[in-house]
């Protein structure tokens, strides 16, 4: 089983596996609506939501925080999901940033990393977005993913919700130089 949990760091932002001791930081985060507003949980700002989001980052064995290498504050979360290693395929999910960091090559820095050490082990990293968030779907395409065709309906907060899955090939990611 490769290393679904490493520390990887970039030169403004180290990815470390989330701890229990990342809460109120990372609460902090992600307590905002903006950052949530477009998302299928859209209340996951409230502390009961967010709390089980957390809780699910810690036992998913894959869970991560992002740390501002400047401040040492814990500005986002991610994962590595569903490792497939017939397919040679993973998703990288669940990710939110701060609304400081949004706009700039912050999410750049981010998926450079993931994406990277998910390409040591496997040929493609999947990503599920929801339907209507636009803002998602054009920061995977600034990045190189590639929309496969069909929605894919996916269970968030008890509803089953559309979501657009775009690919990112290790071939692909080799020759490209994402924002």
């Amino acid at each position: 089983m490769p290393n679904l949990q490493p520390t990887l760091i970039g030169p403004r932002i180290t990815i470390r596996p989330v701890s229990e001791a990342d809460w109120s930081q990372m609460f902090a985060a992600g307590s905002d609506p903006e950052v949530w507003a477009v998302h299928p949980a859209s209340d996951r700002y409230k502390e009961a939501e967010f709390r089980q989001f957390f809780d699910g980052a810690l036992a998913s064995g894959s869970g991560f925080s992002f740390v501002d290498r400047a401040t040492g504050k814990v500005i986002g979360s991610s994962r590595y999901h569903g490792y497939d290693a017939e397919k040679r395929e993973i998703e990288i999910g669940w990710t939110f940033l701060a609304k400081a960091y949004w706009g700039g090559s912050y999410n750049g820095e981010i998926k450079r990393l993931m994406l990277d050490h998910a390409f040591t082990f496997l040929d493609t990293v999947i990503f599920f977005v929801g339907e209507e968030n636009r803002i998602s779907q054009r920061a995977m395409e600034k990045i190189g993913g590639i929309r496969r065709a069909a929605l894919v309906p996916r269970e968030i907060a008890g509803k089953a919700h559309g979501h657009v899955v775009f690919e990112i090939r290790k071939s692909d990611w080799q020759t490209a130089t994402p924002g």
